[in-house]
């Protein structure tokens, strides 16, 4: 039998607990940047040059992406790509102009851009021009490695149309004169509205903007509520493969796990998620689907990323908890506090898996180190371990906290009489991840260190934890980490990354990252991350799918689910369950 496809209708998505859709702008600042303005939200509407992800494999998808594949010169630092004649819902198409403003502004406002790394892209390129009116070309500082420009660097590229090249005073032309991308960024930035704010009185706007209301991509939106509620039709305009079946897509915001699960039991959103420690995977593996507490009328899909999970340590701190987290061994105290295997275990009810350092262990792949791997990480699960580093270097551990009594081993400016004490900031509104935080504090309580908990709503805590200097949170945890396109560390350890989110600067990690990005030999990455998994500038925190997806038994089209996190609701369809299908 054989489904019959319903032309129409409207699916419902529930947002995840404290994060709505928060910016519009593609050119997204690091506070913000994360699946969900970007994956979830904007990229329905704007096209970027690269489409991550398809049919379920971490590759790129030729047929969604508005470059072709990219032409290298014979000195492998050139490379050239055309670019589709897309249409744009204004009636302009797709060109090479709509690239090159893009990177004007890139040049000119990089770190503020979340993907942004010092150095990288755009920094080491001698050149980019426009070659003709559909293509550009890209020359390079050095050869580096062809996978890495196309995963790591293109994809960073979202063409903007022309109608956006504009001020308060009228049009511009940061597309020829690089000079006025600062005037056209700070009034783009204007037209989003605050990044921080959090009421949405600025996102009702967005629907009506001269400026966000053209589009290239198969959705527009239609509106954005006080309420959270975003409702897309399709760009009828739309002239790339694909178009929507559906006459409307919602996404809707949610306050707890709990509150949109109950919208998914009383048939009000068609897509959400099952809480994690409400189902479980009795075969302990977490990339297939176990018994399903919704039943027969919801599909159950794992969606599993390629992407690790972590909890940032602030070293710009300027207080004695700074000073304290600046210690490798304390950071490595903290790491072996960290019971990942109970958390894979009990609390996502083996839907997890512990993660071993910088590089994910799901998908599987040979870009794990064997070493990391036959260790199980750098610094496991050990709380004797845990003891004896605070004790080695300078630390009374027969309490807790631990008082520091030998100032001259604890480090600088960790004076006598300090207690090993931090406070820890995490994502409210998620039972599972409350009781990994609690049982984290408990285990560090047994060597030594004191951990103060503090719920925060999500979108608040990524917004004012992030990168920043001088900033007074120590350490932080909103359930998460990083998505990779190729796990090269310029992003999240390269110090002055946009996205480092622990602040963390190391001439040793540079110079390791460095190497990775020139060359396809895995020796240098798995070099790489074993210097970072013994470092630990961040807590690695046991990985587990991102959501538990539930869907509507009559809902199509929704797998194979995108390794990096996209979605492509064009391809939603609702199914006749009703009729009787043919053979």
């Amino acid at each position: 039998m054989t489904d019959k496809p319903i032309k129409g209708g409207v699916a419902t998505w529930a947002c995840l607990p404290g994060f709505p859709p928060a910016v519009i702008f593609p050119f997204t600042p690091g506070e913000r940047f994360g699946v969900r303005s970007l994956y979830e939200f904007q990229m329905l509407m704007y096209r970027p040059l690269y489409w991550l992800g398809r049919d379920g494999a971490p590759e790129i998808d030729w047929d969604l992406s508005v470059g072709e594949e990219p032409v290298w010169d014979e000195t492998g630092r050139t490379c050239t790509v055309r670019i589709k004649p897309w249409k744009w819902s204004n009636g302009e198409t797709l060109c090479a102009d709509n690239v090159i403003f893009w990177m004007n502004m890139l040049k000119v406002k990089g770190p503020r851009f979340g993907a942004y790394s010092e150095g990288y892209f755009p920094d080491n390129l001698v050149s980019f021009a426009k070659v003709d009116d559909d293509k550009v070309s890209f020359t390079f500082d050095k050869a580096y490695s062809k996978n890495w420009v196309l995963l790591n660097q293109l994809t960073m590229i979202t063409p903007m149309p022309k109608a956006w090249d504009r001020t308060a005073d009228g049009p511009a032309d940061a597309t020829h004169d690089i000079e006025q991308a600062e005037a056209v960024y700070e009034f783009l930035m204007a037209e989003n509205g605050d990044v921080v704010e959090e009421d949405n009185s600025h996102r009702t706007r967005w629907a009506e903007s001269p400026v966000w209301s053209v589009v290239n991509g198969p959705w527009r939106l239609k509106s954005y509520t006080e309420e959270g509620v975003v409702t897309f039709v399709p760009n009828e305009h739309y002239s790339g493969p694909n178009p929507p079946h559906l006459d409307e897509l919602r996404q809707v915001s949610t306050t707890s796990d709990e509150q949109q699960y109950e919208l998914l039991q009383s048939g009000d959103v068609q897509v959400g998620f099952l809480p994690p420690g409400m189902g479980v995977q009795p075969d302990g593996d977490p990339t297939k689907g176990g018994p399903n507490p919704l039943g027969d009328g919801f599909q159950l899909e794992p969606q599993i990323l390629f992407n690790i999970n972590f909890m940032a340590v602030n070293f710009s701190n300027p207080t004695v908890a700074g000073n304290m987290i600046r210690q490798p061994y304390v950071r490595q105290a903290l790491q072996s506090c960290f019971d990942q295997e109970y958390g894979a275990r009990e609390v996502y009810q083996g839907y997890g898996w512990s993660q071993t350092g910088s590089i994910p262990v799901l998908p599987k792949s040979d870009l794990v180190s064997p070493k990391i791997a036959e260790r199980g990480g750098f610094w496991p699960f050990d709380l004797e371990k845990a003891r004896q580093l605070l004790a080695d270097n300078g630390w009374d551990v027969s309490a807790s906290p631990a008082v520091c009594v030998r100032p001259e081993e604890a480090g600088e400016g960790i004076p006598a009489g300090t207690e090993l004490s931090f406070s820890l900031r995490y994502w409210e509104g998620r039972p599972s991840l409350a009781r990994l935080m609690a049982q984290f504090r408990d285990d560090a309580a047994k060597a030594g260190i004191e951990i103060r908990l503090e719920e925060v709503m999500g979108s608040v805590l990524v917004a004012e934890d992030g990168p920043g200097e001088k900033r007074m949170w120590e350490l932080s945890c909103w359930g998460g980490g990083w998505v990779y396109n190729y796990p090269t560390g310029e992003n999240l350890f390269q110090s002055g990354a946009a996205c480092n989110f622990s602040n963390y600067r190391d001439a040793r990690a540079d110079e390791l990252i460095a190497k990775t990005v020139t060359t396809d030999c895995l020796e240098a990455l798995y070099e790489y991350q074993e210097y970072i998994a013994d470092q630990a500038p961040v807590i690695f925190m046991p990985t587990f799918p991102r959501r538990l997806f539930e869907v509507a038994g009559n809902l199509r089209g929704f797998s194979p689910i995108n390794p990096y996190g996209l979605i492509n609701p064009e391809n939603w369809y609702y199914i006749d369950d009703t009729a009787e299908g043919e053979a």
